[in-house]
């Protein structure tokens, strides 16, 4: 077992919620500086939206409830979904309050209307937040 690998238990509820976006609040449950690997909790209130992103470690998801709308379909409570290495998404939406377990193995670039990265979310970013999850 790597030392730096541990076990962890915790209590979503006793962590606090970060704001991510507008509409979109986050609880880091877990995040590897050793892999990149983050998993988190979404709250996404109704009309909110992630812009124009590119997946650049793959992602899962699970929809704890609600509905997300996104360029593979429509995601709706008891969903899982798999997002491979490279794709990207133009918009994804949430026409009503979700909440959303997602785990993804590197970060997410957000991207500028000429496919530029305006902004990446990773394990150090969601640790900035002031996040104490870590493995």
């Amino acid at each position: 077992m790597n030392s730096e690998e541990q076990e962890l238990l915790l209590d979503p509820q006793q962590l606090p919620w970060h704001p991510l976006t507008d509409g979109i609040d986050v609880k880091l449950l877990r995040c590897s500086a050793e892999t990149g690997t983050w998993t988190v909790l979404l709250n996404c209130r109704a009309g909110s939206s992630f812009a124009r992103h590119r997946h650049l470690g793959a992602g899962e998801y699970y929809v704890i409830s609600g509905r997300m709308e996104y360029r593979k379909g429509i995601a709706v409570t008891g969903n899982y979904g798999y997002e491979p290495l490279g794709v990207i998404h133009d918009k994804t939406y949430f026409p009503e309050d979700t909440l959303l377990l997602f785990t993804n193995h590197g970060a997410v670039a957000f991207l500028d209307s000429e496919d530029g990265v305006d902004s990446i979310l990773n394990h150090e970013t969601l640790l900035a937040m002031g996040s104490t999850a870590t493995a």
